[in-house]
């Protein structure tokens, strides 16, 4: 599933094609996908793309009368290709541009979203936390939402009503890189622990976003690259495998159902 850092990706690869275009058509060749694809998408044709932005996990796509509001799912992608291009099989959505150009949307699963909104505000988009490359993700901030908190610390540092986008992957990686166990209560972290755990999910996520995005299975970058950072993970994925810090097992344990990835030796 493309988690934060792909996503950023993917808007760091279509806004040099899209910003400033004009939207000629807007084509939906099926009329759903998680959810219903609102008719009223339809008001951008004819309109300029001002601005493409991130938040959490979704793209909006702006313009002088609204908005499109776009999730990749489990399996979503984004490509800029040649409008001549004919479309594949699972290509669901196409956004045609005055450059000749087309964003066209791929998701095999359909587990995607493409929403429509007027100001850029939308339901999915509340109740969300801060994002964790702004100022506003801070050690003094996550030690007082995990006040007396005993849900598991990887559980924690992945709800969006906390913090946004800090997925399966890289909570993972970034308490292996903090060398604190995902399975101890977020209420039992200390503001050192927190100092550090925060520094590393930063760092963590903007080291995936600056090498491309973690490839797997379900990405590639807009232009068709992989990601790299998949080379550099430490624990995920590597259950059995020595760890490259002490040399112990790395282990695998279901938590809240997402499969997690340590070493009992280096975290505590």
């Amino acid at each position: 599933m493309p988690e934060l850092p792909e996503v950023e990706v993917s808007r760091m690869g279509i806004s040099p094609h899209l910003v400033g275009q004009t939207i000629q058509t807007l084509t939906f060749r099926t009329p759903k996908l998680r959810w219903d694809i609102p008719l009223e998408l339809k008001q951008m044709e004819g309109l300029v793309i001002r601005n493409i932005r991130r938040r959490a996990k979704y793209l909006v796509i702006e313009t002088d009368v609204g908005c499109a509001i776009v999730h990749l799912g489990m399996s979503g992608s984004l490509r800029v290709l040649d409008a001549e291009i004919a479309p594949g099989k699972h290509d669901h959505v196409d956004l045609k541009l005055s450059n000749g150009k087309v964003l066209r949307y791929n998701d095999p699963r359909r587990f995607g979203a493409w929403l429509w909104s007027e100001d850029g505000t939308h339901a999915v988009l509340g109740r969300m936390g801060p994002e964790p490359l702004t100022d506003e993700f801070n050690s003094e901030y996550m030690l007082e939402k995990a006040v007396n908190k005993r849900v598991t610390i990887k559980q924690f540092v992945m709800d969006n009503k906390i913090v946004v986008g800090v997925g399966n992957i890289y909570a993972s990686e970034s308490l292996f890189a903090a060398r604190i166990h995902p399975t101890r209560p977020a209420g039992s972290l200390t503001l050192d622990e927190w100092r550090k755990l925060v520094a590393e999910i930063k760092t963590v996520l903007a080291t995936a976003i600056k090498q491309g995005g973690t490839t797997l299975k379900d990405f590639s970058q807009a232009d068709g690259k992989p990601g790299y950072f998949a080379q550099e993970l430490q624990v995920y994925g590597k259950a059995g495998e020595a760890c490259l810090s002490c040399g112990e097992a790395i282990e695998e344990q279901k938590i809240a159902q997402r499969n997690t990835f340590f070493c009992s030796e280096c975290q505590k």
